[in-house]
This record gives structure tokens, sequence and C-alpha cells, in this order.
């Protein structure tokens, strides 16, 4: 492997094993208050005014701005606020917690003047008008963001030379690898895609204790206490009794046990259902973040195809995974040509019941890596949970970024340097899989 510097323990872990860039990381730290991580949504949403006379335009949208709010708990005291069910309130995607973020929404049903009263801490409403149908995930094409890393040791002089060289080797690639960031699988805990594992191997029981009573490093003394009580006793309501209130996903697993003893599926089952979900999606990622590194191990590129490979093409602005063509001998140049031109992009699979694999080279890359699990196609479908089964998909290994830059005097800590990165990505990407190229390093500085 030709790059040098080592990727962390904890990056390891989710199946990433290398950086693209050779430079030395400029460290530092993100999120040291949220006003440093700012999202912005880039959406297509069609509104009309609001005083458009037309009673199929039952939805009011508007644009929430929030600072430092978790999705799921402005939206409990959004529609407590207003009185109404969370069910008429819609939106195209959650966003960080520990940030300033913008992104439309839509209620149904709701007159604008109702908008007018809401005053929640660090919340802002700008209603846009209305719309025929709700504001949905389909309408997000990406997100814009502006992150600032504090607390670097180098002079902004320094820091300014180690941002071009890594911006020129990033350019040069035309993006970075498209991981699955350290939040895909937990920041602290990383071990979504473990307990998807063990779905998959039909252990329901190992996955909903591995859940509840896995302890590891970086979580706070008092959880890792409790975890470790009910691991060593076994003793749920003991164990319940001490479980700290934020931890509301394992209390509710540990009711569900107590009052239906052996009921695993079910205890899953009373978790939302993006979360009991997630767990297989978790370990499809992780696959796929080993795929793309052995494939770049092996020589080949992001941004190049190979006989054998699969490639997607673009629809819009974003990749489409569902226009598929495998390259061949006589389609190759041709491709590679598209490829240049950033209308085509090679796909590894998000691995599942129904996933394409390539042939040639890139299919002995991608068939080494599911092999070596152990599952079969069939398994994903998951006889023993089936509403967690995933068919899969192909996804680009290309995370498109242009990042622009800046070095100055860091403001919050005296005599360090503070880096502004400025950049979009398309949805369902994650922004520190272009950070950690600049800071390279450990996670926990990240999240």
């Amino acid at each position: 492997m030709e790059n040098r510097i080592e990727v962390p323990n904890l990056e390891k872990q989710i199946g990433i094993d290398r950086y693209e860039t050779d430079t030395l990381g400029v460290k530092g730290i993100l999120r040291h208050r949220p006003e440093d991580f700012y999202v912005e949504e880039i959406s297509d949403v069609k509104v009309s005014p609001i005083d458009a006379d037309n009673k199929s335009l039952k939805y009011l949208v508007f644009e929430l701005t929030k600072n430092n709010w978790d999705t799921n708990h402005f939206l409990k005291a959004f529609s407590s606020h207003l009185g109404i069910s969370h069910k008429r309130i819609s939106y195209a995607g959650t966003k960080d917690k520990r940030a300033v973020t913008v992104q439309k929404m839509s209620v149904y049903d709701l007159p604008a003047e109702s908008l007018e009263n809401v005053s929640l801490k660090d919340v802002s409403i700008r209603v846009l008008g209305k719309s025929q149908g709700p504001v949905a995930l389909g309408d997000l094409d990406g997100n814009m963001f502006k992150i600032i890393i504090r607390n670097i040791d180098f002079s902004p002089e320094e820091t300014t030379q180690m941002a071009e060289k890594t911006t020129s080797e990033i350019a040069a690639m035309g993006g970075v690898p498209n991981f699955f960031g350290i939040q895909r699988f937990g920041t602290k805990r990383p071990m979504t895609h473990l307990v998807g594992q063990d779905i998959l191997s039909g252990d329901l029981e190992k996955a909903v204790m591995r859940y509840i009573a896995e302890s590891y490093p970086d979580e706070p003394e008092e959880t890792k206490r409790v975890r470790d009580y009910i691991r060593e006793t076994n003793d749920l309501k003991g164990g319940l009794s001490q479980m700290p209130d934020h931890l509301g996903h394992e209390k509710a697993l540990l009711n569900h046990l107590i009052s239906n003893p052996g009921d695993f599926k079910g205890a899953f089952m009373v978790l939302p259902k993006n979360l009991y979900t997630m767990f297989v999606h978790a370990y499809q990622s992780y696959l796929f973040n080993q795929i793309i590194c052995a494939r770049l191990n092996a020589g080949f590129s992001l941004n190049r195809a190979e006989i054998g490979d699969i490639v997607c093409y673009r629809k819009g602005k974003v990749p489409d995974p569902g226009r598929l063509e495998t390259v061949d001998s006589e389609n190759i140049d041709g491709i590679n040509n598209l490829l240049k031109k950033k209308r085509a992009f090679v796909t590894a699979p998000l691995f599942g019941s129904e996933t394409p694999l390539a042939s040639g080279i890139p299919g002995e890359i991608e068939r080494n890596i599911i092999e070596k699990t152990g599952f079969t196609a069939d398994d994903f479908k998951v006889p023993v949970f089936p509403e967690t089964a995933s068919r899969g998909l192909r996804k680009e290994i290309l995370l498109e970024a242009e990042p622009k830059f800046s070095a100055t005097e860091d403001s919050e800590f005296m005599g360090k340097t503070a880096l502004t990165l400025e950049f979009s990505l398309p949805k369902g990407s994650y922004a520190t899989t272009v950070l950690r190229e600049y800071m390279k390093t450990d996670p926990l500085d990240m999240s």
C-alpha cells in the first residue's frame, strides 16, 4: 500500500484502512461550537404563493434554521407547540445535531399565521409558500457545508500550504472515496454493523444483547458500568433501574424483554423502523467501505473503469444507481470518457439479496470480501426478521467534492489556526469523508 499515513483504529473497525491523499493532516477539532458546522440543503421544492387560491395546495412549506437541535427532538417540540401530530410534518432529510442547519419542511393543512407565533430557542422559521404535496426525500439534491476546523497547531501559512496540497490531490482524483462515515456505525460505540451481522446470522438474542450490554471504551463511565452489569449478571430488571434516561432505546428493549422474556424480535420491533432496519444497512456499508479499500489497495482508481466493472450514469445532478452498465473491451474507452466528464461513475455493491456483482478482477475483489463474511445473497432476506431484509443496490465509489478553503488565526484558541472549508455533496454522503483527508485525526475529534 503506497499510503504512508496510518489510519486510526476506529476507522479500521468500520472497514476503512487508508487515506487517498498523501499530505500530512492538520488534525484540529470539529464542532467546537455548533456554528462551526453549517449545513444548508440543496433542494428543488416547488411552491406557490401563500395567497394562491387553490384548494389542492394543502401543504404549508417553510425554511427552518436550527442551532444545536436534534431533528427528532425538534419535531416533538414543534408539533407540541402547534398542538398537532408530528405525522403532519414532512422533510427531506435528518440533519446533524451539533450544527447550524437550514432545511425545508412542510406541514399538512396549517395556516401560515400559526408559524408566526412559534418561539423555540435557537430556531427561526421563514414561510416560503404552499404546495400540493409534502416535502420529501426525493426533493433533496444534496447539502452545502461550511465547516471550521479549530485548534490547529500549524501556522496559518503552513495550514494553507497543507490544505492547498490536499485540495489539489482531491481535484486530481475528482473527489474522495465515498466511504460511509463513523456516524453510520456509532461514533462512541461503532457497532451498528455488528448488530446487523448478528441479525444476518439469525442470532437475535446476541444482536439485542450486543446493542444493550456491550460497552465501549469511549462511552461515559455511567453507561459503561450499567452495560457491563447487564452483560455479567443478565439481570434485566436491575439493569433497567440503573439505565440512564437518555438511553431511551435500550430502556425500551429492556422493558419489552422483562414483560416478554425471550421475544428478541419483538424487542427490536419496539424501536423506530428506521433504527431497526439500519443495522443490516450498516453491515452493508461496512462491506462497501472494505470493497472500496480493497480496490484502491489493488492499484485501481476511483475514477477509471476496468473491464468487468459496473458503472452507473448521472441523472440530473446526481448518480443514478438504477441505470447500470457492465464495462467490456468494446465500451471501456467510451465509458472512461464519460467518467472523466462525471457523466458516469464506477460502483461497488451495497450487497443484498438481489445485488449484481462485477466480473473480471473488480468482481474477484467484491466476491473475496463477501465470501469472507460467510453470508450469501439469500441471508439478506433475513428469514428470522424479514422486516430488516435488504435487496441491496450498487453505489458510486467516488464522492465528488471541490472544497474551497481559507486559513486564519483561530478566534477561539489563542495562538492556534482555524481552517474553513466550503463544499457541496450529494444526498446520502458524509462530510467527514472529505474532512478526514484534511485532518487525518481520530474520528472522535471529528464528532
